[in-house]
This record gives C-alpha cells, sequence and structure tokens, in this order.
C-alpha cells in the first residue's frame, strides 16, 4: 500500500538531473513534496539540480534504472532515457534497455508500493507520421531497423509494459506523449534543433538545415510541459492517457532557423547538410484531448520561450 499520510507526498522522479527533470523537481518542490531524484548523469547533470543542495526535502541518488531500485515513495515520474538523437544513438543498446528495463523496474517498484507512476513517452512514437496532426489513437508509422529505433521502439514499448500492468496488475498508470520541448537548461551539445540553432547562433556559426528545412516541428516551452505532466499526474485514477502534451503551432525549420538569428542579432549563415535517416517531415500534436481532460493547454508563445532560452545560453556559454 501507499505510505502517503497527508498531502504531502515524497515523490521519484527517475532522469531528475536532467532537462525536464529538474524544471519538474523545482515545480513538485513548491508544491510542499517531498522529492526523490535518481539519475545515473548520462545525460543530466549536477549543475541542473545545483540549486537544489541542502534543500531538506530533496535527496538525490546516482541510480542507473536497468537495475531495480528499493525506495519507499508514494509516486513515481519516470522520465530517464536520453531524450537526443546524439544521446540515444551513442550507445542504442543501453537506450533500449533504459526504456524497456527501467520501465519494468519502475513498473515494478509501483506494484509493491501500490503507488501511482507515470511515464514520459515520446512523438517519436508516431515515427514518420503518415496523418497530421497527430492524434493519441494514431498507431503510428516507426521503421523498427533503423537508427532512431532504439529510441522509438523502446519508448512504443514501454507503453506496451504500463499499459499490461495496468490491465493484469490493476496499477495506477499515466502515460503522456511529449511533443518537442524546449528552454533552460537544455545540453547545449544535444543535438536538438533549438539549442543547436541557438548555440550556433550566439558564437556566430554557420546554422545547420538538414534538407530542405521545410520540416516542421511544434515547440512547447518547458514550464507549459511540465505544468501538463503535473496535471496529469493529478487526474482522476480512470484517465490513463496516452495524451499528448505539446504546442500545437507549427514552424519549419527553416522558420526557426530564421527566428533565431533574429533574435540573437546573429550574422550567422545557413549551411545544408543531408536530412538524417528517418528523420520525421512533420510533427504537430492534437491537444483535443489534453484540453478536454486536463483542462490544459499551452500559454507560452514561441517567441517569447525563445528569448528565454537564448538568455539562458548566452549566461551559461558567456557569450
Amino acid at each position: 500500500m501507499s505510505r502517503n499520510y497527508s498531502s504531502r507526498k515524497r515523490i521519484l522522479v527517475t532522469g531528475g538531473a536532467g532537462f525536464l527533470g529538474s524544471h519538474l523537481i523545482d515545480v513538485l518542490l513548491g508544491q510542499g513534496h517531498e522529492l526523490l531524484c535518481v539519475d545515473n548523469y548520462f545525460t543530466g547533470t549536477r549543475d541542473n539540480i545545483a540549486h537544489l543542495r541542502g534543500h531538506e526535502r530533496f535527496e538525490f541518488i546516482r541510480h542507473d534504472v536497468t537495475f531495480p531500485l528499493y525506495v519507499e515513495v508514494d509516486e513515481i515520474y519516470n522520465l530517464a532515457c536520453p531524450a537526443s538523437p546524439v544521446h540515444y544513438q551513442h550507445d542504442p543498446v543501453q537506450t533500449t534497455k533504459t526504456s524497456v528495463h527501467g520501465a519494468i523496474n519502475m513498473l515494478g517498484l509501483a506494484k509493491r508500493l501500490g503507488a501511482r507512476i507515470l511515464q514520459a513517452s515520446t512523438s517519436e512514437v508516431y515515427g514518420d507520421p503518415a496523418i497530421h496532426p497527430q492524434t493519441e489513437d494514431y498507431w503510428g508509422n516507426v521503421n523498427p531497423i533503423g537508427p532512431r529505433s532504439c529510441y522509438d521502439e523502446g519508448k512504443r514499448c514501454a507503453e506496451t509494459l504500463f499499459f499490461d500492468y495496468h490491465r493484469q496488475h490493476a496499477l495506477e498508470i499515466k502515460v503522456m506523449r511529449i511533443f518537442n520541448t524546449y528552454g533552460p537548461r537544455m545540453h547545449p551539445s544535444d543535438g536538438r534543433v533549438v539549442s543547436n540553432f541557438i548555440v550556433q547562433a550566439l558564437k556566430g556559426e554557420p546554422i545547420t538545415i538538414y534538407g530542405d528545412g521545410q520540416q516542421t516541428r511544434s515547440f512547447c516551452y518547458v514550464d507549459d510541459l511540465v505544468r501538463g505532466m503535473v496535471l496529469l499526474m493529478e487526474s482522476p485514477a480512470d484517465f490513463t492517457g496516452p495524451v499528448n502534451i505539446g504546442n500545437p503551432g507549427e514552424f519549419t525549420i527553416l522558420e526557426l532557423a530564421e527566428k533565431v538569428i533574429a533574435m540573437t542579432g546573429s550574422r550567422s549563415e545557413l549551411i545544408r547538410e543531408p536530412l538524417p535517416a528517418d528523420d520525421p517531415k512533420q510533427r504537430q500534436p492534437d491537444i483535443t484531448l489534453a484540453r478536454s481532460r486536463l483542462g490544459w493547454e499551452p500559454s507560452v508563445a514561441l517567441d517569447q520561450g525563445l528569448e528565454r532560452t537564448i538568455a539562458y545560453f548566452r549566461a551559461t556559454l558567456d557569450l
């Protein structure tokens, strides 16, 4: 049974030293909860949680979720997994293990404790989508043997495990499909398009456009994303998801590059590179379900979010 004795919960966040995890922990601490942050520092960093050192309700454990973890908590947010192509393709076997073994271990922990558990899934489960925008009932168009498959199929398998634990063991689950998210604490060399463009622009380096730049993405500011994540965790038990959380505003990669150049005052030139294998041509969430069941929609416009993110990178890179 869950050990929750009051409105204050003890909450486990795996991948808590990462970009999303550290912002989530800040919000949950602000709500008065106790936080247990678990990370192996593969892509997360000490800097992301340095401001929490000494906080009376924050605890850190260095641990890899592919191994079992024995702790006592009320809720689990499972965010552990490298999320950018540069990082998840570095060791693709380990990426798949993190998604699959990590899900098994965290689900087993949740089952033992009777704890509610949320899976940070991804829009990558839709692959290179044949429908646009993407709704949660779309099964996806994913290459199971390509260079991105370790992440795409790992996350798809994790969703399978979550729903099987829900059906077989009546476990309370929440599955959230995250679309492109950006903001402060992104890793400057994680290979994601927003951080890539901002860092290149601030350094005056050429900005790399893959393909013709007409592929589209939808960019959600981190504060909006985390708010949606917490609302999903707190939603009624019968609402399991999956639910899309992302900003439905759609921009071409070329539009983003031109916007970043203008906002940074950079003189960077655009250079073209071949499109990577299995790179989706379109990505835009249908957030009808999030609006109707969670009362959620993003509130931070792209220009406003980029302004904050550019300021972060100027300060951290001393540019």
